[in-house]
């Protein structure tokens, strides 16, 4: 009897066993499930290649305010850093001194023409005395002298004159060109003349600014292009971010460096809302076109295994590698030359998930399909 129960509990352990077993066996027709693939239809279009070169912004103009006449400086008559006119007065010397000078140039010239109508009047009396022979040919030709001497005199006031009056007007000093002036470099009660060295200001016209980028001078021709499609200048912060500006480059009164065998290139960039200032550091890109009709593939898609490949998908989403020729980079995107044709698909997302001859679970790539994809388990 004891014998018996011991059996039938081993009997009744092992069918759990075997049932727990049953359980835990996958059915034999199961599959694993397909790998998740994002895939791009490539198409071609025009490219233009880009390339982002360090630069440094300069004023399109400068002008040095320096004084036209010596003199002690009474007051300066801007804000620094304001934007001035062309003809704004700046500063103000002391004017007593020229104006003394010009009131002695008036006199002296009162006093010339006081003589000459004296002068004119001595010729004219005498004149009809020669006729009569009363005085010699010599005395009148002596007053005619006289007046024509006085003349002169008169002319050389006027000049002198004219002069005294210019250096008083010099004494206000305005501004020759319109701009963004920057601080005063000399205060007032100091004592300016026209061989200082140092300015009394400067004044930079940036509503237009030069960036100059250099480049190897091997590259003019193909920045040049052709007429049909010029290059482009694009300027762009340290961040990456473009200012939005219009640029053009100018490709005259280019210097070539003789020891390095770079270029100066110019940019003439429109500032109007002064976002650039002299002396910041930025970045041009310089755009050109590199096919009529490229073809672009995001940066991830290529496989940099040897040899550059990118997995082509065909109809019967199955994927097969290709090795492809790169031309350069557009942003994130490689320019294909050679290894691919308009309207086939590639995969982008899920590279390390696809093996050969094994069917994909197909979804179009967007970049927001990154983030999704990174939670799914990879096949082996």
């Amino acid at each position: 009897m004891h014998i018996t129960k011991i059996s039938l509990k081993a009997l009744l352990s092992g069918l759990t066993l075997l049932t727990l077993a049953a359980c835990h066996q996958a059915p034999p027709d199961e599959l694993p499930p397909s790998p998740k693939v994002s895939t791009l239809t490539v198409a071609a279009g025009p490219v233009e290649l880009a390339e982002d070169l360090p630069g440094r912004v300069t004023a399109f103009r400068t002008a040095e305010i320096r004084p036209q006449v010596g003199g002690i400086i009474q007051r300066r008559l801007f804000e620094q850093g304001a934007e001035v006119k062309a003809g704004t007065p700046l500063f103000q010397i002391h004017t007593a001194p020229f104006q003394a000078d010009a009131d002695t140039a008036a006199a002296a010239l009162q006093r010339a023409e006081a003589a000459l109508v004296r002068a004119k009047i001595q010729a004219e009396r005498i004149r009809p005395l020669v006729q009569a022979d009363a005085i010699s040919q010599q005395t009148y030709d002596d007053a005619v002298s006289q007046r024509d001497q006085a003349q002169a005199e008169v002319g050389q006031a006027k000049a002198t004159l004219a002069r005294r009056r210019l250096d008083l007007g010099y004494a206000t000093v305005t501004a020759p060109i319109s701009g963004r002036i920057g601080e005063e470099l000399v205060t007032e009660g100091a004592l300016v003349a026209q061989t200082d060295a140092t300015p009394m200001a400067r004044i930079q016209q940036i509503d237009q600014v030069y960036v100059d980028v250099r480049q190897p001078a091997s590259m003019l021709r193909t920045l040049r292009g052709d007429s049909a499609h010029p290059p482009k200048a694009y300027i762009l912060d340290g961040s990456g971010n473009n200012y939005g500006l219009d640029a053009r480059i100018l490709f005259s009164g280019i210097n070539v460096d003789t020891g390095t065998g770079d270029m100066v290139l110019r940019i003439l960039v429109d500032n109007r809302d002064r976002q650039l200032l002299p002396g910041m550091f930025v970045r041009a890109r310089i755009a050109r076109m590199a096919d009529a009709d490229g073809i672009l593939v995001p940066q991830q898609a290529v496989l940099h295994a040897g040899s550059t490949r990118v997995w082509v998908v065909d109809a019967g989403n199955k994927a097969v590698l290709r090795e492809v020729k790169l031309g350069g980079m557009v942003g994130h995107n490689y320019l294909i030359t050679q290894g691919l044709k308009a309207g086939e698909k590639i995969a982008v997302e899920g590279l390390d998930r696809i093996q050969p001859d094994t069917k994909l679970d197909i979804t179009p790539w967007r970049r927001e399909t990154v983030a999704a994809m990174a939670g799914a388990p990879a096949q082996r």
